[in-house]
């Protein structure tokens, strides 16, 4: 059989018999670190926003036809969110993904806590569970290896919306042709920002000698995801719509869980940094370089975009800190704590520039470009799910 291993700063084995694996690694008891999330969940302003469910029709019609082709897989990789190792897995799939010979590749690696991360490699692997860290979108990050000479290699990869799934697959491509050069015209994977970019089943041819085909799957979530945490986990990532959430919901989520964990004390530092952005002023409230609603396609960030987004993160991190320290209730109650996010929300239009627009539109447009810092990463480096069975 041949083997395919994603090298990454962890090396992996070869791909040897099916390991009958000991589970996931779900369950446990969280540590009082990361009860934060749980304890913000279930706050009122997120329980009056109704349980998180996205489930349209596509994805019906994709779970069904991953479960029948599974079968056919020599390898499957399962793609998941590194901020969330545990909420962005598909809990129906995972008895059928058991007794296959299965890679769990941690994306967006560059976006997780690093000290974390390694914890959550050390817990897989103590599940006999093979894991490795990924930033699919970076070609250092993921290199391959033919471990055996047998023909024919069906990779499946399959995940959750919105993981990195079709990147990763283009980048086995780029380096698969660099060593073994494909005769036949092979068409790269669609790749968008936004959940649901691919909707159907498509096979990829990535190298020849051997011949080593790829499954991209649609990112499916299970029809009634189990909570609300795990839910407004999956949206905050961006494996769910912003729509179905709300965007003034999931910022209201984020601040909690950046106020509970304190957070902003950390960005103490900037107080007294000075930033220039003044050479950058048509960069206005509709600019699409800060949209969740991002095109699929967009133009390359030139340098005035690159300083204009460090400045802004910079103002966010200085408002932030500035309001959780002079805030004077106490943050451990649900009703003060709304009330420190609220002032928080209304602190950001000016860090923002977002500062002659109604109530709620101001809110809206705040909670965009909030929930965009944290995507890219300029909010810090997060991993949300706590470590089962830490202490």
């Amino acid at each position: 059989m041949v083997g395919l291993s994603l090298t990454t700063e962890l090396e992996l084995p070869a791909i040897g018999p099916v390991r009958r694996r000991g589970g996931d690694g779900g369950g446990g008891g969280l540590s009082s670190k990361w009860r934060a999330g749980k304890r913000v969940a279930e706050m009122g302003f997120n329980a009056g926003g109704g349980a998180v469910n996205w489930f349209p029709g596509h994805m019906a019609a994709a779970a069904r036809a991953i479960r029948h082709r599974l079968k056919l897989a020599d390898l499957v990789i399962e793609v998941r969110d590194a901020r969330i190792p545990l909420s962005s897995a598909n809990g129906e799939l995972q008895c059928l993904l058991a007794s296959k010979r299965r890679v769990i590749a941690l994306n967006k690696k560059d976006l997780a806590n690093p000290n974390i991360m390694h914890h959550w490699i050390r817990h897989f692997e103590s599940c006999k569970q093979d894991c490795l860290s990924i930033n699919a979108h970076s070609r250092s990050s993921v290199s391959q290896e033919v471990i055996s000479r047998e023909p024919t290699l069906l990779v499946m990869v399959v995940g959750v919306p919105n993981v990195g799934k079709s990147a990763l697959i283009n980048s086995i491509h780029r380096i698969a042709t660099s060593r073994f050069p494909v005769q036949e015209k092979v068409k790269r994977a669609t790749v968008g920002p936004l959940p649901g970019v691919t909707q159907d089943i498509a096979g990829y041819k990535i190298a020849n000698q051997p011949s080593i085909y790829v499954l991209d799957t649609p990112g499916v979530l299970v029809p009634s995801i189990p909570d609300m945490e795990t839910g407004l986990k999956l949206a905050l990532t961006g494996a769910v719509k912003d729509s179905v959430v709300g965007e003034e919901r999931l910022a209201q989520y984020l601040l909690a869980i950046l106020n509970s964990r304190k957070t902003p004390l950390h960005w103490e530092r900037l107080v007294n940094v000075r930033t220039e952005r003044s050479g950058h002023e048509s960069h206005d409230s509709n600019e699409p370089i800060f949209s969740n609603s991002l095109p699929r396609r967009r133009r390359q960030l030139d340098n005035s975009d690159v300083l204009y987004i460090e400045d802004l993160a910079k103002e966010v991190q200085k408002t932030l800190y500035l309001t959780f320290k002079d805030f004077e209730g106490n943050k451990e109650e649900e009703s003060e704590l709304e009330s420190l996010i609220d002032m928080q929300l209304m602190a950001l239009r000016k860090a923002f520039r977002i500062l002659h627009k109604a109530s709620d539109e101001a809110r809206t447009m705040v909670s965009k470009k909030l929930l965009t810092l944290f995507r890219i990463g300029k909010l810090g480096p997060f991993i949300l799910d706590s470590i089962p069975n830490s202490p």
